[in-house]
């Protein structure tokens, strides 16, 4: 983008628009208007690139660049990379332009740039405009002597800003463009333009086998980045398709390290597939086919007859899927949309496969583990059983009890089993051992060593029975097995947010036909929720959910948006409101206009937003990451250093040397076995690892935490963001529309020469042909004390002027007819009457508007009462009438009302805060003591909010709560609180950046946490949410590293002294218990946390009040006991900071 100095001289930028040109480049391939906002993204993302219009009936891509910067066959190449070829010829065009900057004083908001934008683009002969909020200037782009400076100027000062007389002009340059050759081809892409392709990976069961998966994929060539979520069951892989020359390929890939793969199709808004039903031949197929190829906006259809699939690609700014369903279904077939994502995706998130599976696995193995057992362990321990376990089988030293065990042993061994030997010899083969392995390595050297031990004792012909145990490996695999249903079970609950999210979408919705010339209905029909189209009238009855996004047209409810907004108190509807998508209705009938439909409606967007947090990692994670990919092979190295380590102590210093459980367990085996023995300590240390819970120790918290997150309308936009969260020690607030309700009301009105009813209306009345926030703030007062909608058809106005800056002026002359007939209130009519059918001259503005413009004086206590109510924070006005002063009107923002409170949580949770405004000062202070906020920054610009959040980043403090014996103190981690276009360059520079809803889509694009409602209460229940789940990491984090510190050394042997050793049985129930009980303590936070209740604040004394009565607290239990038993006193009260003021000037110096 040409940027502008206003203190650069003219020559300079002269200098720097000499190389900028214009060139039209023709675009082959183009389909729709993603197409379009493709190749705008990436040229507009290009160094040099100022303007970009990209039309896709022109088939042309017209760049505005500086060729000092960057050159066409750059611009082409990017095109290229898109995925578009260049045309043969381009458009020869020869056009003399001009660039004229303009410094725009008074914008305050995203509303002020969109009124300069729009007024500057209907003057004839532009040919573009940017309005730059944080330069505070419009940058005009015109054809030479079509429009003059004066022109531009005078559009501007007509919205009510300002421009200053300094101004960069460029001169005249001609753009003249040549014709191109066709492209030679497409060139390979870049790291950053590869193709995204999204994959459902089931058979993972801990972060060993996420690490395999990305390290094996990630290590072939073409393959740029590679993302797995354990959990999510998805897999997102960035690839450069020139070398990786199908997805197939990818899928081989995944399956190769011995895991089950399939790409997820997800349906783009210009392909449709439907399920066709009543195709008997292929002239069916030959007339759906000729018959949907006809319709205006259909590019290919292709119809399987064996599948009674069809797929329809489309451009969906020409034609919807309801008017190809609806053709369809006019050629005598059944259709309906087909689309199965939603259903797999709902599958995967609740395991119901997994789980299916798992408790069919799990009553297989215990089959045949029960009866194993019952040989093993109970009939040896009676007289009878003892006996039977004697009995021979045709050769000597075999036994016909053994034969039975060995016979029930190799279904669950090998059947049951498969499924982990499978998975271990693919996981081994690419050298990436996961739980698997430790799992085949212990059952199956049970199995085969008691197999040898059997075949031993034949060749010897023993008459005493085989040390065998076959139990070990049956009820390894049924703990094993048992413990998979469970985490699975646990699995589907943790996400079971997101699976309420996706199912509130209601599967049908009534559809209005309505009259054009009578407005009546026509006819009502069900059709699908995927057929909706916007602009459709929905009908929504009582108890039914809203099928899309819309807005009221007729009717009025109440209306449940809970799931969606956290809301828990039904929200009233009438004509006007919008309402959401998946909420449910109430006990009123009303009629809708959908708005948004299919993925753009906001709970597609809420689903995506979780979905996405959901699959990323936070980077405490990259611990959990670090250990799994050394744990299984340690693991075998203990293994077998305790087989080794045990037989060489037995064998060197014999039996009688060992502890005495040792002793005991050799004897029971028989005292010739006691490799066994040792062999079984071996196993029960392999078994007992379980590398599963130190991988879902993170990412259950993190599902949990953002699901629930979702349920209370605070969504998170991932991982990253919950650990920057729990670490914020200081939050700044924008003042408007953050602290403040963002609407100017009135606030008092005092007479001086007329009553207090006439000053107000004569002004409402004045300032309806304003389009000022002060005006419009002034004309609803008016309309709401003279009980009348339609405030501006009482009077006849003349001589209508209004000077930016200072005020307006007008004749009014009310109409006696119209007061009569609209004014509904007895007291307010003989209030006006004196002043019927006569015109008054009214002044309406600041006190130089009054003084030096028109020459009406304020006495020194009328000027007095103007300056008490600006000390306070308010915006005032005088009124002027025929000549005298008639008396003001004072306007204030009102603060939300739960501001004070939630400022005073924030303090109560150790967190400092600060409020940064455009504003001035004494309205700054004014907001900030009525919240309790110590810390002002006044008047500063959308470029000074952010290098103010970056010197606070820069910061470092003592703790409030640190002691007379030590001093803590901490790096500043700011959270940004906004809703603005104006806050969103600081939004994106804090720790964390925090948006409302209610806010613009700028602020809630670049913002990390997004608050549903327009409430800031959600801002402590953020904060506190993201410490909860992140305290939850490091619980269930200790927990892993813990259950395998002490697991691991009591299987090895280590405490046999004592007395206490881990039987492989055992193990492999504290294995399966271990990762389950992790995700129980994840889902904990689904179960236990609320949202945090706010304490109350005197802002006078500013000290922070706990209200008793109102049984409300910020602190948890465990909060409480640390403060109780730390070290020295906290001390009382806050660190009282000193208001600052900065400025423009002060915030942009180097």
């Amino acid at each position: 983008m040409v940027a502008f100095d206003a203190d650069n001289s003219e020559q300079d930028a002269l200098l720097v628009l000499d190389n900028t040109t214009t060139d039209t480049i023709p675009v082959v391939g183009m389909t729709c208007q993603s197409c379009v906002k493709a190749i705008t993204n990436a040229l507009s993302a290009s160094p040099g690139v100022s303007l970009v219009n990209v039309s896709l009936e022109r088939e042309q891509a017209e760049v505005t660049y500086d060729r000092a910067q960057i050159s066409r066959k750059t611009i082409e190449q990017t095109i290229e990379d898109c995925g578009f070829d260049i045309g043969g010829t381009a458009i020869a065009q020869v056009t003399t332009l001009e660039t004229t900057v303009l410094p725009v004083k008074g914008m305050t908001c995203q509303s002020c740039v969109n009124a300069i934008t729009r007024a500057l683009s209907d003057l004839p002969g532009l040919d573009s405009v940017e309005v730059s909020l944080a330069a505070e200037t419009a940058t005009v782009v015109h054809e030479s002597g079509r429009l003059s400076r004066a022109q531009l100027v005078e559009a501007i000062e007509d919205c009510g800003f300002d421009v200053e007389e300094t101004t960069t002009q460029a001169k005249q340059y001609v753009m003249e463009q040549a014709e191109t050759p066709v492209s030679a081809g497409k060139k390979n892409p870049s790291d950053d333009a590869g193709v995204d392709l999204q994959l459902e990976v089931r058979g993972m069961t801990c972060a060993s086998c996420v690490n395999s998966i990305e390290r094996a994929v990630a290590s072939q060539p073409g393959i740029y980045n590679i993302k797995v979520s354990l959990l999510a069951e998805r897999a997102n892989v960035q690839y450069d398709p020139d070398i990786v020359l199908s997805e197939d390929a990818i899928v081989r890939m995944i399956e190769d390290v011995g895991f089950e793969a399939k790409i997820v199709k997800q349906r783009k808004d210009d392909t449709l597939q439907l399920q066709v039903f009543g195709m008997t031949c292929s002239s069916c197929v030959h007339s759906i086919e000729r018959g949907v190829q006809k319709l205006v906006g259909v590019e290919s259809i292709s119809v399987n007859l064996m599948t009674e699939m069809a797929h329809v690609r489309f451009n969906n700014t020409l034609i919807g899927a309801r008017a190809i369903v609806e053709a369809i279904e006019e050629l005598g077939f059944n259709a309906l949309v087909f689309d199965n994502t939603k259903n797999a995706q709902l599958e995967s998130l609740t395991k119901m496969r997994e789980i299916k599976e798992w408790r069919r696995a799990f009553w297989i193995s215990l089959i045949f583990a029960v009866p194993v057992f019952i040989i093993s362990m109970v009939l040896p321990g009676c007289e009878w059983g003892q006996r039977l376990l004697d009995i021979g089988f045709i050769l000597p030293g075999l036994y016909l009890f053994d034969i039975l065990q060995l016979v029930l042993t190799i279904p669950a061994q090998f059947g049951v089993g498969k499924r982990f030997l499978t998975s271990a010899y693919r996981s081994v083969r690419h050298g990436s051992p996961t739980m698997d392995v430790l799992v085949t390595l212990s059952t199956l050297a049970a199995f085969f060593f008691s197999v040898f031990s059997m075949i031993r004792n034949v060749f010897l012909q023993s008459e005493r029975r085989p040390s065998i145990f076959f139990e070990t490996s049956t009820t390894l695999i049924t703990f094993i097995v048992m413990g998979r249903l469970l985490e699975n079970m646990a699995k589907g609950q943790s996400s079971a947010a997101l699976s309420k999210l996706m199912s509130l979408t209601p599967s049908t919705a009534l559809m209005l036909t309505m009259d054009p010339t009578t407005n009546d209905i026509v006819s009502e029909k069900r059709i699908p929720s995927e057929l909706i189209q916007h602009g459709d009238l929905l009908k929504v009855v009582p108890g039914d959910k809203i099928p899309t996004d819309g807005t009221v047209v007729s009717g009025s409810s109440s209306i449940d948006e809970s799931m969606v907004t956290g809301e828990v108190d039904a929200v009233a509807k009438k004509v006007g409101s919008t309402v959401i998508g998946g909420t449910v209705n109430g006990l009123g009938t009303f009629i809708m206009k959908a708005t948004r439909v299919g993925s753009d409606t906001a709970l597609s967007q809420i689903v995506k937003l979780v979905e996405d947090a959901q699959v990323s990692k936070a980077p405490i994670q990259g611990f959990a990451d670090i250990v799994a990919g050394y744990f299984v092979p340690c693991v075998i190295a203990l293994g077998l250093g305790t087989l080794v380590i045990w037989a060489a102590l037995v064998g060197v210093l014999g039996v009688e040397h060992m502890p005495a459980m040792l002793q005991m367990e050799i004897k029971d085996e028989g005292d010739g076995n006691w490799f066994f023995v040792c062999l079984k300590l071996c196993i029960s240390v392999i078994i007992v690892a379980c590398p599963c819970a130190l991988g879902l120790a993170t990412p259950t918290a993190v599902m949990v935490g953002t699901g629930v997150g979702a349920q209370n309308g605070v969504l998170f936009k991932g991982g990253a963001v919950l650990e920057n969260g729990q670490r914020v020690n200081t939050v700044v607030f924008d003042k408007t529309g953050t602290l403040t309700v963002g609407k100017l009301q009135v606030t008092h009105v005092d007479e001086w020469a007329r009553e207090r009813i006439q000053t107000l209306v004569m002004a409402g009345i004045a300032e309806t042909q304003s389009e000022h926030l002060v005006g419009r703030a002034v004309v609803n007062k008016a309309k709401e004390e003279a009980g009348t909608e339609i405030l501006e058809n009482l009077a006849t106005l003349a001589g209508f002027r209004s000077e930016t800056g200072f005020g307006i002026e007008c004749q009014i002359t009310l109409n006696a007819n119209e007061v009569d007939a609209h004014v509904t209130n007895d007291a307010i009519k003989e209030a006006l009457r004196p002043l019927l059918n006569t015109t008054h001259t009214i002044v309406v503005g600041n006190r130089r508007w009054l003084e030096e413009f028109h020459g009406i004086q304020l006495t020194a206590e009328q000027a007095g009462s103007i300056e008490t109510e600006e000390s306070h924070g308010h915006t005032c006005i005088a009124v002027g009438w025929d000549g005298q002063a008639a008396g003001y009107i004072a306007l204030a923002d009102q603060l939300k009302p739960e501001a004070k409170r939630v400022v005073a949580s924030l303090h109560a949770m150790g967190i400092r805060t600060a409020m940064v405004t455009g504003d001035n000062a004494l309205t700054a202070r004014s907001i900030a003591a009525q919240v309790g906020i110590k810390t002002v920054h006044a008047g500063v610009s959308p470029n000074g909010k952010t290098q103010l959040v970056q010197r606070m980043q820069a910061e470092r403090f003592t703790s409030l709560r640190s002691s007379g014996y030590y001093k803590r103190v901490h790096k500043s981690v700011v959270a940004m609180v906004g809703d603005g276009i104006n806050d969103s360059p600081a939004l994106a520079a804090a720790d964390l950046g925090i948006a409302l809803c209610s806010g613009t889509d700028v602020a809630i694009e670049v913002a990390d946490v997004v608050l549903m409602r327009n409430d800031l209460t959600d801002v402590v229940a953020a904060l506190d949410l993201a410490r909860t789940i992140f305290r939850r990491i490091r619980i269930n984090l200790l927990w892993a590293c813990v259950y395998n510190a002490i697991g691991i050394p009591l299987a090895m042997g280590i405490f046999m002294p004592w007395g206490y050793h881990l039987h492989p049985m055992m193990a492999g129930l504290a294995m399966a218990a271990s990762s389950t009980s992790v995700v129980v303590s994840s889902l904990m936070l689904k179960w236990f946390w609320r949202k945090p209740k706010l304490v109350m604040a005197d802002c006078e004394d500013q000290t922070v009040v706990i209200n008793q009565d109102d049984d409300v607290a910020v602190h948890s239990l465990w909060q409480r006991i640390r403060r109780t038993f730390r070290l020295g006193r906290r001390s009382e009260g806050y660190q009282v900071v000193s208001n600052q003021v900065y400025d423009l000037e002060t915030l942009s110096s180097p």
